[in-house]
């Protein structure tokens, strides 16, 4: 017996020593890959500088979400504004003699698309080549790459020129099938995050405003598009409402491309236009390499800080989205930084929660009182992401922007039909009259709903009263585009609801003259996380769960499920957008 016992000692002594090795030398590997990552780049002669599909746009450090399922992509995640500074600083780079646009498919949001697009436009007035070249193109790739000078499509490629389009999901049905009870409470007839659990079909109101969002953001890009490859607008609508992009001879035929190519054909043209030998070497040079080229340049002195805010507002303390905790604490931070001159606050968020927007709201008056705050809207400033600009100096929005959404509601499930259809009953002994206005079971009490009620009408007041001061309006003014409609940036700026139309590198621009700065970097917040800090912060349960039901299910599936699941929902009063538009 006392050998058996010794014998199992001994291995799970074996077992823990191979753990504890193993998992130094993956610490060790994480070091070394990320010591070979950091390797000063040097730009050759005659380079050309490369869009790729290793190339991922984000907007804000946060949104990096490096883990144990993803630590071998190769795919690199850049921050717009630098990708902004690189075609400007590729520019007047004399080692750089042009662009090459070869993205299939970018990951990028449609005001990303659009302000490289536009740093393209300007780097083209320098007299160097655009290039583009495409093989199975999504829209949004190809809504880039039409800003090239020629635009080349493999001979049996596909250009998916349609449109654009949204589905909603509704869940009514399938919450009375299963006996869930829904109690929503909201102010604003366009507030349609709460339609799903409502309705069958989107209502008239919603319909309204989403053929005019989906129109508006239509228009610009369409326009751009149609623009850059010189054709008629009558027709260019005839090739889209066809997908004749869809065939590559009529996508030749329609102007969507001037020669059909094979990729080698493509590079050999490029060594051609570059006066290179045969035998001589195209020198490519990705975004993320170039900046690494000049990233270690000295940026000592005086500072523009742009305060990236991406994604849902949240209580509490988080990284990968906007939690108020730790927006509270960057704030004051920048408040009391003796070198940071001016505030640019980046937002790219749908909404959240109201208390948490309202936690951020009130530190950035207080920073706005000490330094110039200038804020620059994203792809998405919308109910809870509209609020926390309502301290700005000066607000930017993209003419894409998904923006307003000036409404508030709270949503309250319980699940009483389906526990008594499976024998579950209960019964409730309180101490006051309303210890128990909530249950899972039971639902709302008459009064909890309208005490809610008086909440969800109390904050759309205060959210009305703060965009009153900033926008300088009435409150029947911001009532009257407010109710929970959401605009398109062109037209918050027709109706007042944003100061100009512009970048991120506008914003910074008129935050460092605001403060009187003729010299000054940027630097940007939060601070990126590392690779270690990063991966470890996930390392629980519900992250591994997570990852597993969303490689089972798809990630759009996966999606469709937390609305219905997601606690955060259903957990108070919400400022927050039901849906995003992309351009696929």
């Amino acid at each position: 017996m006392r050998s058996f016992f010794k014998n199992v000692l001994a291995n799970i002594v074996a077992i823990v020593l191979l753990c504890a090795v193993f998992f130094v030398f993956f610490i060790m590997m994480l070091v070394f890959s990320s010591m070979g990552s950091e390797k000063s780049v040097v730009v050759k002669k005659n380079s050309v500088l490369t869009i790729n599909l290793k190339t991922a746009i984000i907007d804000s450090p946060t949104e990096e979400n490096v883990s144990l399922f993803n630590i071998s992509d190769k795919n690199k995640n850049i921050l717009l504004y630098d990708v902004l500074e690189a075609i400007n600083k590729a520019k007047t780079d004399d080692n750089i003699k042009g662009i090459s646009i070869e993205a299939d498919y970018l990951n990028a949001g449609i005001t990303q698309l659009d302000d490289i697009r536009n740093a393209i436009e300007d780097f083209k007035k320098s007299g160097k080549f655009v290039y583009a070249y495409g093989n199975a193109v999504s829209q949004s790739s190809y809504y880039l790459g039409s800003v090239a000078d020629q635009y080349y499509l493999n001979p049996s490629g596909m250009i998916e020129l349609k449109g654009l389009a949204t589905e909603v999901t509704f869940f009514k049905d399938f919450a009375e099938k299963y006996g869930i009870g829904i109690e929503v409470i909201r102010h604003g007839k366009f507030k349609s995050a709460v339609e799903p659990f409502l309705r069958n079909d989107i209502s008239p109101e919603n319909k309204e405003q989403l053929s005019t969002l989906l129109n508006d953001i239509w228009k610009n890009t369409s326009t751009k598009i149609a623009v850059s490859r010189k054709i008629d607008t009558t027709q260019f609508r005839m090739v889209v409402d066809s997908l004749y992009g869809m065939i590559p001879e009529l996508g030749l035929k329609y102007k969507l491309a001037d020669k059909l190519i094979q990729k080698t054909e493509y590079d050999e043209m490029i060594k051609s236009k570059l006066s290179l030998k045969e035998k001589e070497k195209l020198n490519k040079i990705s975004v993320a390499n170039y900046i690494s080229s000049y990233a270690d340049e000295d940026k000592s002195g005086e500072k523009v800080a742009v305060l990236y805010a991406s994604g849902a507002i949240n209580n509490g303390d988080g990284y990968n989205e906007i939690f108020s905790e730790k927006y509270v604490k960057y704030i004051k931070d920048l408040q009391n930084d003796d070198k940071v001159k001016a505030v640019v606050f980046r937002i790219n968020s749908p909404g959240g929660s109201a208390n948490a927007s309202d936690e951020i709201l009130f530190e950035l008056q207080q920073l706005k009182k000490k330094k110039p705050l200038v804020v620059s809207f994203g792809d998405y400033a919308a109910s809870g992401g509209y609020y926390i600009a309502m301290a700005a100096d000066k607000i930017y929005s993209e003419p894409n922007t998904l923006t307003g959404s000036i409404g508030v509601f709270g949503v309250i499930p319980y699940y009483k039909d389906i526990a008594n259809k499976n024998g579950i009953r209960s019964d409730i002994v309180a101490t006051n009259a309303n210890s128990q206005y909530y249950s899972a079971l039971n639902g709302v009490s008459p009064y909890g709903v309208s005490l809610i009620t008086r909440s969800v009408e109390g904050t759309y007041k205060r959210f009305v009263h703060f965009v009153t001061q900033n926008r300088k309006q009435t409150f029947e003014q911001i009532d009257s585009v407010g109710g929970g409609r959401v605009w398109s940036g062109t037209r918050a700026k027709q109706i007042g609801l944003v100061d100009d139309l512009g970048t991120l590198n506008d914003a910074v621009k008129f935050a460092a003259q605001k403060a009187g700065l003729k010299s000054y970097h940027v630097t940007s917040y939060p601070k990126k996380m590392s690779p270690f800090e990063q991966i470890f912060k996930d390392l629980n349960e519900d992250e591994i769960s997570a990852r597993v039901i969303k490689n089972k299910i798809g990630k759009a599936n996966y999606e469709i499920l937390q609305q219905i699941t997601d606690k955060k929902l259903q957990s108070e009063v919400k400022m927050e957008m039901p849906y995003q538009i992309k351009i696929n």
